[in-house]
């Protein structure tokens, strides 16, 4: 079994920053990529960023490029996403996945594996 485990939502107020973590477990995840989506009320799912397990390159939507910073840490298991510089077009429920395909994959095939979500709210 695939666990994917969302944390670190929260309030902040526009121009601040939050850490979102998602904690994996169940597989060794070589060759797979994980990364990050989001949605609000009424709208699809979103595309936010991606992340290949292995190499560690980053791939990001046009909306997030220079503000968002995904990582992972193999040894925690964990892929982060750092999140600067918050608008309120930035609050949304995100969401973790993971899918065994390359990472450049992740904003154009939905992946199989998602995790709960967690709420991030910008707001003054």
């Amino acid at each position: 079994q695939v666990h994917l485990v969302e944390s670190g939502g929260g309030l902040v107020q526009p121009g601040g920053s939050l850490r979102l973590s998602c904690a994996t477990s169940g597989r060794a995840f070589d060759d797979w990529a994980v990364g990050w989506f989001r949605q609000v009320s009424g709208k699809e799912r979103e595309f936010v960023a991606s992340i290949s397990w292995s190499a560690g390159n980053p791939y990001y939507a046009a909306s997030v490029k220079g503000r968002f910073t995904i990582s992972r840490d193999k040894a925690k298991n964990t892929v982060y996403l750092q999140m600067n510089s918050l608008k309120s077009e930035d609050m949304a429920i995100y969401y973790c996945a993971a899918d065994y395909f390359d990472a450049r994959s992740m904003g154009v095939v939905r992946p199989t594996y998602w995790g709960q979500g967690t709420q991030v709210t910008v707001s003054s």
